[in-house]
């Protein structure tokens, strides 16, 4: 796999860049005249696999476009890809036909044969939703030109999961939310993404859990509504009103304990500096906190951009990559992942 991108997911120099570490715009497709993939035979499935690859999607992606099989893939390449959210779990671990194309940038894949034949999915770091769903836009054109879709005149597109019913359209953001999480507010914020009919779920998708508080949210109905509403409403209103319960919340822990917070955030900051041994648990809870300490102006000799890839690059796959150590080895290795942790805040 080529060298790591260090800027594309977690660049969060946008507005709501203190909260929202990155956005993500999907969109689920299936092709006429096939079995949706939980029904497929295998040779149909391959049979989807070279349709797709000798299309003209090769093409889509303004850079360039890279094939992975992933029958044929290194572990370590799936674990750098699910690391990333280029794929999902289910994609990584499974036996049957599949693979992925990868644009040249890093920002976005397209899963052939995930739940659904097509799983397209563009990412950017921070808070970009509007220039997402315009690329999104595009590739989709770019690929109606190739190959024809199960569409119905009522329902939309067809799709494997009635959610996505209608347009396909998932748009969604990583939320770092520790203040409601110490406030004990978390409760609060999920009742409200259920009354708004969003799901939530963990840093990696769904059945993930939530690390380093960081929560993906993302509209879940997408039939009856066109995608500049689904547009205005997410990025416009429900972004916005999640991002001010956070920072609420961190005003709330500044005026009730400010000395509290700011220990908080330097004693993360001494411990991720002089550790020895980090487990992932504790390089995200440190890493978390020390992500509040910079968002609200308490550390200022590390950037965000640094802390951001930081909590990329401490996992397993991209630790092994990075430390040129065994993939099996990467999770239990502590001592590597203390090391590239004090090397990265003190380069």
């Amino acid at each position: 796999m080529k060298a790591i991108d260090r800027s594309v997911f977690y660049d969060s120099d946008t507005p709501l860049g203190d909260v929202v570490l990155s956005s993500r715009v999907r969109l689920a497709r299936n092709i006429t005249g096939y079995p949706f993939v939980n029904r497929a035979a295998p040779d149909q499935l391959t049979e989807v696999m070279h349709r797709v690859q000798s299309s003209q999607l090769g093409s889509v992606f303004e850079h360039g476009t890279r094939w992975v099989n992933l029958q044929s893939s290194d572990v370590s390449d799936r674990g750098m890809l699910f690391e990333r959210n280029l794929i999902s779990k289910p994609f990584s671990e499974g036996t049957h036909p599949r693979c992925v194309a990868l644009s040249a940038d890093g920002c976005a894949s397209i899963m052939v044969n995930e739940e659904d034949h097509l799983r397209a999915q563009i990412y950017a770091g921070g808070f970009k939703l509007h220039a997402l769903v315009g690329s999104m836009t595009q590739l989709d054109r770019s690929l109606e030109r190739s190959l024809e879709f199960a569409f119905h005149p009522r329902f939309g597109y067809l799709t494997a999961c009635p959610t996505n019913l209608g347009t396909g359209i998932r748009m969604s953001v990583m939320l770092h939310l520790p203040a409601l999480r110490i406030l004990d507010e978390l409760e609060k914020m999920r009742r409200a993404a259920k009354e708004l009919k969003l799901a939530v779920r963990g840093l990696h998708g769904e059945g993930s859990d939530a690390h380093a508080e960081l929560f993906q949210i993302s509209n879940q109905i997408t039939l009856g509504r066109s995608e500049e509403d689904l547009l205005e409403e997410f990025a416009g209103v429900i972004v916005p009103r999640f991002v001010e319960y956070e920072r609420q919340a961190r005003q709330r822990m500044l005026e009730t304990d400010a000395l509290e917070t700011t220990d908080r955030a330097h004693r993360a900051l001494g411990v991720l500096r002089s550790a020895r041994i980090l487990t992932l648990e504790a390089a995200f809870k440190y890493l978390s906190r020390l992500r509040v300490g910079v968002a609200l102006g308490i550390i200022d000799s590390v950037a965000m951009s640094t802390v951001n890839r930081l909590l990329l690059e401490v996992q397993p796959a991209h630790l092994a990559r990075i430390r040129s150590i065994p993939a099996s080895a990467a999770d239990d290795d502590r001592a590597a992942r203390a090391t590239h942790v004090r090397a990265t805040l003190d380069g």
